[in-house]
């Protein structure tokens, strides 16, 4: 298992990821200090997903509402309720 330090971590995120996808383990460190384990998942970690990925909601496809009244009457009437 190689140590490696926050700072390279986060330098270096991308390569250490890769290492890590092909199974090296990682000890993580701050001032010296192990702090995290970084290793690959396996199937019989104990991760799961609790709450499942939802469809992003796309706002072009929103419908724009028409307003009666001006940004300008709007911002007023909110500077007033200070």
């Amino acid at each position: 298992m190689d140590t490696i330090s926050q700072r390279e971590l986060r330098n270096d995120s991308a390569e250490v990821m890769r290492r890590v996808e092909h199974g090296h383990t990682y000890t993580v460190t701050r001032r010296g200090v192990p702090v995290a384990k970084l290793s690959p998942v396996t199937d019989d970690s104990d991760l799961r997903c609790v709450q499942p990925a939802r469809r992003r909601v796309v706002y072009s496809e929103t419908a724009r509402v028409a307003s009666t009244i001006s940004s300008e009457e709007l911002m007023t009437e909110l500077r007033d309720d200070r």
